[in-house]
């Protein structure tokens, strides 16, 4: 199975590097449009092969998106990474014309390939590869709500003082600091509620930490979480190419579901060789749907900002 990840920077290059040592794909491509870039990142991932024991090939290449050919899954990075104080939705303008180009090259060489989309305004993002390309939408995958999905469950075992492999939890909504979800009425520690562990309070501050987890992130790191980001784009890679059906948080197009139109936006779905094969649907309460509701117009906005920016 070849994977193509597009943006040898710190977050495809992180996914490169999980997906190759845990065996998920048996090719990976790395392709930047820095001259030597990827070439080199693929190059230094290659030379763990021995002490961590994979044998995925690696290769890198500088924009030459015929070494991409017959890519089973590829994954967008490109575009700039966030700065201390820079929200997602600023990024809109600047990304767009990226992501349009990396797309529509991908799809001359791996016209069935499944596209999973990194690059921020996520949601944004999601949107105008699905609208430009005119892919089925099942092909088009938009992977934030697994990375804050991620982090809540985080948040939660330190909370809890408990593993976070322990934990479960789920983020849905846009991917952005004011439009994610957090379900805390949801989430669980083995099963039990988490509610009987921890105070409203407690959860609350979880649920407000989630929501501003990547701009804790940046501001310390002044620039963009990679780690974690990484390692979440080569989670859901595993769920496409191995066909595992896991229930994952997922930027995708709605058609009615969640009461929501015309917009990619992040859902529970299964995801595995076709890649979204169902769209679950959660029973929100009230409070949740409004909170719903309220992310979708957020999202919408940024899409109508980014049909004016490609007017």
């Amino acid at each position: 199975m070849k994977v193509t990840i597009v943006g040898a920077g710190n977050v495809g290059a992180t996914c490169a590097d999980v997906i190759s040592y845990r065996g998920i794909a048996s090719e990976v491509v790395l392709l930047d449009i820095k001259e030597g870039f990827a070439e080199g990142k693929a190059l230094d991932i290659m030379q763990c092969a021995t002490d961590t024991g994979f044998n995925t090939r690696v290769i890198g290449v500088t924009n030459d998106y015929s070494k991409t050919a017959n890519s089973d899954v590829v994954v967008v990075t490109s575009g700039i990474p966030r700065k201390p104080g820079m929200t997602r939705e600023e990024l809109i303008g600047i990304n767009a014309g990226i992501v349009k180009l990396v797309v529509e090259n991908i799809l001359k060489y791996s016209p069935d390939t499944i596209i999973v989309m990194v690059s921020n305004p996520m949601d944004t993002m999601t949107y105008l590869a699905l609208k430009s390309t005119g892919l089925p939408k099942n092909r088009i995958i938009g992977m934030g709500g697994i990375l804050d999905s991620s982090r809540f469950r985080t948040y939660l075992s330190l909370a809890l003082d408990k593993p976070a492999n322990d934990v479960s939890g789920m983020v849905i909504g846009g991917h952005g600091d004011t439009t994610m979800i957090p379900l805390t009425r949801l989430a669980s520690y083995n099963g039990i509620p988490v509610s009987q562990f921890l105070s409203e309070e407690v959860l609350q501050k979880v649920a407000a930490d989630t929501m501003v987890g990547g701009a804790t992130l940046t501001g310390l790191l002044g620039t963009s979480a990679w780690y974690a980001p990484g390692a979440s784009v080569a989670f859901l890679v595993d769920s496409i190419l191995n066909d595992q059906k896991r229930m994952i948080a997922c930027s995708v197009y709605v058609e009615g579901e969640y009461g929501q139109n015309d917009i990619c936006i992040g859902v529970p779905c299964i995801i595995g060789k076709n890649g979204v094969e169902e769209i679950f649907d959660i029973q929100l309460n009230d409070q949740e749907k409004a909170l719903f509701a309220k992310s979708a117009d957020a999202v919408r906005a940024m899409n109508d900002a980014l049909k004016t920016i490609l007017a």
